[in-house]
């Protein structure tokens, strides 16, 4: 098995940034009074998920990595609930948009657990 040698390499932090590519397109067409409110609160959650893999990759050692991938479920789960919102509150038109961020989200969750469950082992 070869090493990882940067943070770029992991699926999880390439997923989470398809998550924020994903994120900044679906919030576009949001109502502009919320641009300080519920699209500044989703892009802020889904810029945290790569953005706490690279700095748990970076601290070098497996609890504090742990402890970051921590971090980046709760922002998936932020994510999920302020779509949620979002959607009930009518902000989201692209419904496939608004799938495939979901589905994303669920499996993005997965790997972050069995990544942090194969750190543990």
């Amino acid at each position: 098995m070869s090493v990882i040698k940067s943070y770029k390499e992991l699926f999880i932090w390439q997923k989470g940034i398809k998550i924020v590519f994903l994120v900044y397109k679906l919030t576009k067409s949001f109502p502009k009074e919320e641009i300080y409110a519920l699209t500044s609160q989703l892009k802020r959650a889904s810029v945290s998920i790569p953005s706490n893999i690279a700095e748990g990759f970076g601290r070098q050692t497996d609890k504090s990595f742990n402890h970051f991938l921590n971090i980046s479920r709760g922002s998936l789960n932020e994510i999920e609930t302020q779509l949620i919102i979002a959607k009930e509150l009518e902000f989201i038109s692209d419904n496939n948009l608004f799938n495939e961020i979901m589905f994303l989200i669920e499996e993005e969750s997965k790997m972050i657990g069995a990544f942090a469950k194969n750190l543990k082992d």
